[in-house]
């Protein structure tokens, strides 16, 4: 039962997201019903005041005037019910849209804890984003406004089509013929499967410009620095441009179907004319023929809001059901499976055993292949290789930011995806290049390592982590918030806190992903004193770029192509004459071309 109510999609997936507070739904949608019904009682008192009026003509001293007078009343009631059933139901649907917002929100705010970490890499937060503060919200709009008037658009025709028909049948005919070429063209509109596939790429661009958006703002002083504008950042630019690419066209195919829709309903009236001109040659009764006439020519009026109406209810559940199926693609993401009988490490030596990983879901291309070493307690291993090798692919494997395809990756002999995910974090700290520090004191960010640390320990792990001195110099010391009045931090001070952040949490196993990628020499300098506290008795894993932080590993593994193509000590690899001594040349020659340079500027100068 449960797999089927997942696959429902488009209406009948709102419809279920509604269900979730069935009481309150029911109630809104039955008095939404009987405020659609209630809403045509003014224009049957109308009729009835019309025709006691013609019929008393020419002496209006026959006028029934208080059936007249209770008419007029029956109009008003009709007025003031139909605002207090609907007010009934739209505070109900609200009340519903409330419960289902926040439920929604806690579901998909859960499931995106329980999906592996690489997810989130691989997504983007910009989409992300969008879904959860836009398309979740969309589903509230859509239960506390567009459900009850969803229902008001299929009852309210209804209605019609009966008031339409039973005061006289030739009339209704003639305005109905109207009203089918007005769904016709409305259906042409809104209900033709080149319109769904339609909302769902603008719903797909929309999605893909957040993303953009949002990196761009991230490198916005990047692209300050070199004066660049928006077309330097290229896939902002290009996601604009297809956005505009598909709406205009887009938006312009409507432009006939939607002017012709929109004379239609506003104009049914001259469906009524002629049949009006034709009844009028034979009657012999003008007081009921005029009446019926005038009641018709009245009332066809409300047509063009009925059907309006459902045009907008439509093209909105359009738009919600696209965000819709947006959040269950997130929610359809598999979580990362827990091992039924959790089990613990026996030791925290990290082994790679045949590992192969591909982030194509279709697996296509491999990003590791067959890769096997072994990470021994209290040993720095290293992993070195050009770009797009695979060694940041190893760092994240590690803490199972993702599963890999095959093969295992063990701690102290257990493989990984048999730990519960807690006690995996528990044991392993991370220190990447990219740093995210909250926008909370420093005290709070380093304390994210470990919350149970007090501040004593806090302010160690700080000393240890060499970025004591600097935050004593903060306004307010370690309970300065970042990122407010100009409290700012460098690449390298931000790093330094990672540490301290790793440092408190005291786990077994260490990774360090490229972690003095942009430091200074002098923050470079602190950033090792610190590893050095860090790496104490631990199993270190480390992926560098610079070989003279990795020259002293106890065993440096070389990784190419997705493959170990190498591996052993600095001299054994150097000896071996591989790949490894090519770079280690590269290196120095670098190096000291470095060191030439500024020589020579300082001869010069």
């Amino acid at each position: 039962m449960k797999s089927e109510q997942k696959k429902k999609t488009g209406t009948a997936r709102l419809l279920q997201l509604a269900a979730t507070k069935k009481p309150l739904v029911i109630g809104s949608l039955i008095l939404s019903a009987l405020a659609s019904i209630v809403s045509f009682v003014p224009y049957i008192a109308i009729y009835l005041i019309v025709g006691e009026i013609l019929g008393a003509l020419p002496d209006m001293a026959n006028l029934n005037s208080t059936l007249t007078i209770q008419y007029g009343w029956l109009a008003f009631g009709g007025v003031v019910g139909n605002i207090l059933l609907y007010w009934g139901a739209l505070v109900c649907s609200h009340l519903a849209a409330f419960g289902t917002l926040y439920e929604l929100k806690v579901n998909f705010a859960t499931h995106l804890a329980k999906v592996p970490l690489g997810f989130h890499v691989m997504v983007g937060s910009g989409k992300l984003r969008k879904i959860t503060d836009e398309n979740i919200e969309k589903v509230e709009g859509f239960i506390a406004h567009q459900l009850p008037d969803l229902v008001g658009a299929f009852v309210a025709p209804v209605v019609m089509v009966i008031i339409l028909v039973a005061v006289d049948w030739r009339f209704g005919l003639a305005a109905l013929l109207g009203v089918l070429l007005a769904f016709f063209m409305q259906f042409s509109i809104y209900g033709n499967e080149g319109s769904k596939a339609m909302m769902a790429k603008y719903q797909k661009s929309i999605e893909e410009m957040n993303n953009a958006s949002v990196e761009y703002i991230r490198g916005i002083s990047v692209v300050k620095a070199f004066k660049q504008t928006v077309y330097s950042f290229r896939r902002l630019h290009d996601t604009i441009k297809a956005y505009t690419a598909m709406v205009i066209p887009y938006t312009l195919s409507w432009e006939n179907s939607f002017s012709g829709f929109t004379t239609l309903v506003n104009n049914i009236y001259l469906f009524i004319l002629p049949v009006a001109i034709w009844v009028g040659m034979k009657t012999t009764d003008y007081a009921s023929f005029a009446s019926t006439v005038i009641f018709y020519l009245i009332f066809v009026q409300s047509i063009a809001t009925i059907l309006m109406r459902i045009m907008y209810v439509n093209g909105n559940a359009m738009r919600i059901i696209g965000g819709v199926e947006a959040m269950d693609q997130v929610l359809a993401e598999p979580e990362l499976i827990q091992p039924a009988q959790p089990q613990a490490a026996g030791s925290h030596d990290v082994s790679f055993r045949e590992v192969t990983f591909s982030y194509d879901k279709a697996k296509e291309t491999e990003a590791l292949s067959g890769v096997s070493f072994r990470a021994k307690r209290g040993e720095i291993t290293a992993i070195v290789g050009p770009s797009g090798g695979g060694k940041s692919t190893i760092a994240h494997l590690i803490p199972r930011f993702f599963d890999v395809t095959a093969g295992e990756i063990a701690i102290g002999g257990v493989d990984i995806r048999q730990m519960d995910t807690h006690y995996l974090m528990d044991q392993v700290s991370f220190v990447f290049q990219d740093v995210f520090l909250f926008k909370q004191s420093v005290m709070d960010n380093i304390r994210m390592g470990n919350q149970n640390a007090n501040d004593e320990q806090v302010i160690e792990a700080a000393k240890a982590a060499q970025c004591h001195d600097f935050i004593m110099k903060l306004p307010k010391g370690y309970q300065t918030v970042i990122g407010t009045r100009g409290v700012h931090l460098s690449g390298g001070e931000k790093q330094r806190i990672a540490i301290a952040r790793a440092i408190v949490k005291d786990a077994p196993i260490v990774v360090l992903d490229e972690a003095t990628a942009f430091a200074d020499p002098e923050n470079e300098h602190l950033i090792q004193k610190a590893f050095e506290k860090l790496m104490r008795n631990k199993t270190v894993v480390m992926i560098a770029h610079r070989l003279s932080t990795v020259r002293g590993a106890n065993n440096i593994i070389v990784v190419e192509g997705g493959r170990v193509t190498e591996q052993g000590t600095h001299d054994e690899l150097i000896q071996k004459g591989g790949k490894y001594h090519t770079m280690w040349q590269t290196y120095t020659e670098t190096a000291s071309w470095s060191m030439a340079n500024k020589k020579e500027v300082r001869t010069h100068a």
